[in-house]
């Protein structure tokens, strides 16, 4: 059950980028289309699921017995840094498409705090390395849905008749805006 209550909170209720604001950056640059976004997706799941399980790793047998806890954040950027270079390596032979398709936002994964921003949470909420896990796997798929429906309004918005003034950026950020009040009818849930 407890589980349960980590997964159903980060995906819907405290998602990562619709009521915790962090990962805001590919959100909004990402999410042009459903292609992308769902590559995108993968991609974060899997950063930020490693990264969590390694930083956590350091934090539990490095930094917290040697009692040099403070150097926790360089040491997280370091690890998130290396993983998002191995998987920009993977994707570059593996989907030359979907690698071309992410273009720049790829390399943003390494300074995409969302995926920080979950490696300290763990820490600071006291779970252990299977809690970790599986909160690092929801608040990825969090931020996939968040994502991918970002990303559906955004290619049905391009196909309407906006005005001028609105049109771009600015429908955008109050589509997304709608959507995290839509995120928020979730919060009685847990």
């Amino acid at each position: 059950m407890e589980y349960f209550v980590i997964v159903i909170s980060a995906i819907f209720v405290s998602n990562i980028v619709l009521a915790q604001f962090l990962g805001v950056c590919p959100f909004l640059g990402v999410s042009n289309k459903i292609s992308t976004s769902v590559g995108m997706t993968g991609a974060v799941i899997f950063v930020m699921t490693l990264a969590t399980i390694v930083t956590y790793l350091i934090n539990d047998l490095i930094l917290v017995p040697f009692d040099i806890t403070y150097l926790k954040t360089i040491s997280y950027i370091l690890v998130i840094a290396a993983l998002v270079q191995m998987v920009e390596i993977i994707l570059k032979q593996v989907s030359p498409s979907l690698y071309q398709a992410l273009g720049v936002f790829l390399p943003l994964i390494t300074t995409n705090c969302a995926v920080l921003g979950v490696a300290l949470l763990v820490i600071q909420k006291d779970f252990n390395l299977m809690e970790s896990t599986v909160y690092a796997i929801a608040n990825g798929i969090g931020f996939g849905l968040a994502l991918v429906i970002f990303a559906g309004l955004r290619e049905h918005l391009d196909m309407m008749n906006v005005p001028k003034g609105m049109k771009g950026m600015p429908v955008a950020l109050i589509t997304a805006a709608i959507l995290a009040m839509a995120f928020m009818g979730f919060t009685g849930m847990v």
